[in-house]
């Protein structure tokens, strides 16, 4: 598996995460897996992987997404540094939904966490996943068929997305956007409205653009190369300019945030309302006396 780079995640909160990890358990995953083969079952072959994508590492790790050893180590690092549990901060997302969706598309999906709470959620909807990275969607599988949810995984890219305008009623983006360039995160929006049908909702969680501003220590722990232009942006501004209405965003956690947006008709006011409404962290806190619901675990 590819060895990180010297970032402060390596040096102070990798050795950290890894005591609380089974490193042999990902060791036996990752090379009981033939990866080009399980990643062919996913790849097009005419994708063409962007300059920012494909040039940079995420996450200390060499090759970014396009290494097998990012699909095996995202998930168990990932639930250690969303404070104060996964799953809670994944839930934010579609605790915001106010449409009934018959059909979601999550771009960006990666390993399929929220893709696959998006389906336990509505489990009357088609759902389709997408990425840019085969092995992300190998591992997103794998849940899926443990978890026993019908969910369609696709590789591709969120930019343009091979569907035909207003396919879906809900598009959903978890983490994406922190992760590329916000020209990038701005196509990606105008995407999303391509996508939804009137009335449809779009629904993003990432991190809060207000908090990465004010704490410049958080943007130094991670090996992230777009999250400082991510944070002297506005999702809300980005959706609006992309015909947007009713955009909100609320922060979520402290360091999260959840942004929604609505496609109008045709000819309605496209001025998004702007809002910042602090949720309650005690209305998601789950019954600690029973099970979290959410991510089935993977073996």
């Amino acid at each position: 598996m590819a060895v990180g780079k010297d970032t402060i995640f390596e040096r102070f909160l990798s050795p950290l995460i890894r005591l609380a990890i089974d490193e042999q358990a990902l060791k036996r995953l990752y090379e009981g897996i033939d990866w080009e083969t399980a990643g062919d079952r996913h790849r097009q072959p005419d994708l063409v992987y962007p300059e920012y994508y494909s040039s940079q590492n995420f996450h200390g790790i060499e090759g970014g997404y396009l290494n097998p050893s990012a699909a095996v180590s995202y998930d168990p690092i990932t639930q250690y540094v969303l404070p104060p549990h996964e799953t809670v901060v994944r839930q934010g997302l579609i605790d915001g939904v106010r449409v009934k969706p018959r059909r979601i598309i999550d771009l960006g999906c990666g390993t399929g966490s929220t893709t696959l709470m998006l389906k336990q959620a509505f489990p009357e909807a088609e759902v389709v996943g997408l990425d840019l990275s085969p092995y992300m969607l190998v591992v997103a599988e794998m849940k899926s068929q443990k978890a026993g949810l019908n969910i369609e995984w696709l590789h591709g890219n969120a930019e343009s997305v091979a569907f035909a305008d207003g396919s879906f009623d809900l598009v959903a983006a978890s983490l994406l956007f922190h992760e590329t360039p916000p020209a990038v995160s701005r196509a990606i929006l105008r995407e999303s409205f391509r996508l939804l049908k009137v009335g449809g909702q779009v629904a993003i969680l990432d991190g809060n653009q207000k908090t990465l501003r004010q704490t410049e220590w958080l943007t130094d722990i991670f090996e992230e190369p777009y999250i400082k232009s991510y944070a002297t942006g506005s999702i809300d501004a980005w959706a609006g300019a992309a015909g947007f209405a009713a955009v909100q965003t609320q922060d979520h956690w402290w360091v999260h945030q959840v942004t929604q947006g609505v496609k109008p008709l045709a000819g309605e006011d496209l001025e998004p309302v702007r809002a910042a409404k602090v949720w309650n962290p005690i209305d998601l806190v789950p019954d600690l006396d029973g099970d979290l619901p959410g991510i089935p675990a993977y073996s």
